[in-house]
This record gives C-alpha cells, sequence and structure tokens, in this order.
C-alpha cells in the first residue's frame, strides 16, 4: 500500500518527546549476534524498515527471533545454517553488508547480493573488501553477488583507511573479532554508533581498545557467547526533532539523549540564534525568532553530521541572510533542494555547495522524498510551512524513523498518514 504524510504546517512544536534506539546502531548490532552462537537479547531497538528487514534475513538463515512491541529483540544464532544471502530483502538496505563481516568471520565463507539503500551517491564497498582480503579474505565480486572465502582462517594484521568509513570499519571489527592474532583499524571511524558496536562486541567477550579514537585495535578470541544489550539513544532522530523545533519557532524538551554526541549541531544551532539547554539524558531547544545564517561544512565525527545537512537546509531556508552549506560526504546530497524550492525556498547549488537566501517563510506544496534524510527534511518543511504539504514516498522515511508523525503529534502538530488514492487517468509509475 502506497502511503503519503499529510501536513498542515505553521504550528509551534512544543512538549516532550523521546527518541529511540540509534538506527545506525541497530543494523549493525543484529548482524553482529551471528557471532554468538547462541541468544542475544537486544533493548531499545527502533521498530523501522531495516531492523525489520534485518529480522527477515536473520530468519531465512536458520536463527530464531522474536520482537517485542517494547522494541526488545530476542535472537538466538544457535542453528544458522548457511553463509549465503542472496534474497531480494538486501538490495532494499544498504547496512546488509554488514552480513559480509559476520558470516565470513563465523563460517569462513560468505555470499550476499550487493547492498541497496539511498541513492546519495557513490558508496562503493572497495574498503570493506580490501580490509576482508588484508585479514586473508579470497573477494570476488560477480553477478552482482559479494563471494568471500579464508580457507586458511582470517589473520589479524594492520589495516590503513585510506578514507574514513563508518561501515568499513565496522564490517572490519565484525570479521577481525575472531581472527588470529592482532588487527588494528587505523584512521577509523568515530561515530557513536561504530563504538556502541564496539561495546556490544565487547559485551559478548570480544577484546576492543580505542574504538571512538583514530585507530582500534582487536585482540582474537577463540569465540563469542549471547548478551543482553541496550542501543544508544537515536544521534540523528534527536538532532532532527532538535531542528523541527526550532524551525517551527518552538520549545521542545527531547529525552533519552546522549547531549556530548549532539555538540556540532548544538553548536551550530546556538550559532544561528537558538536557545538550547541541556541536562544529563535532555536537551530542550527554544527558538521564538528567525535563526540567523551560517555556514556549514558537513564533516565525519565529531563534525557536523551528513545525515543532519538536509534537514538544516530546510531549518535556514527561512534564516536571516544567506547561509552556505558545503556537503563533503556524498556528492549527491541535495536532491531534497528541489523539492523545498517547491515550496518557496530560494536555493541554488553547484557542485557540493548550497548558497541559501532567506525568505520570510515557506509554504505547503506536494512533494516527494528521495532519500531517507531527505524525506526528515521534508517533513520540517511541512512543520514550518503555511498551508498544507503532501510528502509522497514515505517508504523511506520509515527505513529510519520509528513512527514519526505519532511523536509529532504529540508535540501538537498536525500531521497524519494517508493512502495513496490514484484516479485511472493519473500514471503512478
Amino acid at each position: 500500500m502506497l502511503e503519503k504524510i499529510v501536513i498542515n504546517g505553521g504550528i509551534p512544536l512544543k512538549g516532550t518527546i523521546e527518541v529511540t534506539g540509534a538506527k545506525n546502531a541497530a543494523v549493525a548490532i543484529l548482524p553482529a549476534t551471528i557471532l554468538a552462537r547462541g541468544i542475544c537479547v537486544i533493548e531499545n531497538l527502533p521498530r523501522i524498515a531495516d531492523v525489520l528487514i534485518i529480522k527477515r534475513i536473520l530468519a531465512e538463515i536458520g536463527a530464531e527471533v522474536e520482537f517485542d512491541e517494547n522494541g526488545t529483540m530476542t535472537v538466538d544464532t544457535t542453528n544458522i545454517n548457511t553463509s549465503k544471502v542472496t534474497m531480494n530483502l538486501v538490495k532494499r538496505m544498504r547496512a546488509s553488508y554488514y552480513m559480509l563481516g559476520a558470516l565470513l568471520s563465523r563460517f569462513g565463507d560468505a555470499e550476499i547480493s550487493l547492498p541497496g539503500g539511498c541513492t546519495i551517491g557513490e558508496r562503493p564497498i572497495d574498503l570493506h573488501i580490501k580490509g576482508m582480503e588484508a585479514l586473508g579474505a579470497n573477494v570476488k565480486t560477480e553477478y552482482g553477488r559479494v563471494v568471500a572465502t579464508a580457507p586458511e582462517g582470517l589473520k589479524g594484521c594492520d589495516i590503513y583507511m585510506d578514507k574514513v568509513s563508518v561501515g568499513a570499519t565496522i564490517n572490519i571489527m565484525l570479521a577481525s573479532v575472531c581472527a588470529n592474532g592482532q588487527t588494528s583499524i587505523i584512521n577509523a571511524a568515530k561515530e557513536p554508533h561504530v563504538v556502541d558496536v564496539a561495546n556490544f562486541l565487547v559485551c559478548m567477550g570480544a577484546k576492543i581498545k580505542g574504538a571512538g579514537t583514530d585507530v582500534i585495535r582487536i585482540i582474537g578470541v577463540e569465540k563469542l557467547h549471547g548478551c543482553n544489550y541496550s542501543i544508544i539513544p537515536d544521534q540523528i532522530e534527536t538532532g532532527t526533532f532538535m531542528i523541527a523545533a526550532a524551525a517551527t519557532r518552538g520549545d521542545v524538551t527531547i529525552k533519552n539523549v546522549i547531549p556530548t554526541h549532539m555538540e556540532a549541531l548544538t553548536a551550530k544551532m546556538q550559532e544561528m540564534g537558538v536557545e538550547i539547554h541541556e541536562g544529563a539524558d535532555f536537551i530542550r531547544v527554544t527558538c521564538d525568532k528567525r535563526p540567523r545564517s551560517v555556514k556549514i561544512n558537513t564533516m565525519p565525527y565529531p563534525g557536523f553530521p551528513t545525515d543532519l545537512q538536509q534537514p538544516a537546509t530546510v531549518l535556514l531556508s527561512t534564516a536571516e541572510g544567506t547561509s552556505m552549506i558545503t556537503e563533503t560526504i556524498f556528492e549527491s546530497r541535495f536532491k531534497h533542494i528541489k523539492e523545498i524550492r517547491r515550496m518557496g525556498a530560494q536555493i541554488t547549488t553547484e557542485d557540493r555547495v548550497a548558497v541559501v537566501e532567506g525568505v520570510d517563510r515557506l509554504t505547503g506544496a506536494p512533494v516527494s522524498a528521495t532519500d531517507l534524510r531527505a524525506g526528515a527534511a521534508l517533513i520540517v518543511a511541512g512543520l514550518m510551512a503555511d498551508g498544507t504539504t503532501e510528502i509522497q514516498n514515505v517508504k523511506y522515511i520509515d527505513r529510519g524513523y520509528d513512527h514519526i508523525e505519532d511523536k509529532l503529534k504529540k508535540l501538537g502538530a498536525d500531521i497524519r498518514r494517508e493512502e495513496v488514492v490514484y484516479t485511472e487517468d493519473e500514471d503512478i509509475f
């Protein structure tokens, strides 16, 4: 069933909201349960499309999986009986590549279909393959599949990352925790979800030091065991609600967060003139006027996250003055700009730079999400705009946000989900 999100905007968001567990941690930790050969209980999982896809993949390869309404998944990987993951589900999400490292580590071989996901630019898996090969695997890419074998087992080594890559850092960790000897990942990614995956692996018995720095050292162990673990709060969901609060000139307290994970966004929003107050596990955002223009450069953590660039662009579309946004991570992450121009935004782009001329207000319009974070940006745009906004392609939004419309309703938003109904003379393709 095709759905759309309908928003009657212009209402300041007010109240308290809680974020759920981190999508980017969840989609790596769930494949990591393959290494346990036992039972893992994962708490604080978001009920999003990507998590449900991984649940199905785990069940397809022989795991016993239960997912309750409270966000807790119990995974028993004792009887996994195949190292091949070639079903169409893999093509629907980028993070399916974590199956490669986990299966290769457990079975000594792995076969997965090439991953899919959002079209936000080139995201090759060459760094993943380089890491597996350095550990002693033979890796081939053919017929839309990645096939890796390590007939003599994986052996620890020093692996220098040509560029910072979250996915490759995590995949190499998964592959190396049971490798023979020590592995050092140099120029490793430092994102909070990299640390969370490392902490989960340590909880299962892995020996990992340095997660959160640019050098991670892993001493291989013979085997891992099951454990209970709670996933960290979602940094990007937190940031999306922070931006939405400011964009609607609202007053919102966001609970179940880690404020230190938000420092880059907090600093930039304060530069815009937004008031932000922090506690041990909450952030309060208040704004009663147009924000000031700023410059934003996306960077790997602890810099400004690329996943918040698109919602931040929307916030700046009604700022006083001219803002400049430089996207350094993905080359195709300005697709949302065409959509918010339909709502009155004045933005020009050249290569990876967007120049945003602030306008007094946005107005509602029919728009379409092109990827996950673009969808979140369009929700922010709809909340702040005068009139009604209809957002198509909500399947992208559902990949990363757990019932976002229900949470926004609690803050006073006029937002609902509707089935898309086409007349006979409409072309739906």
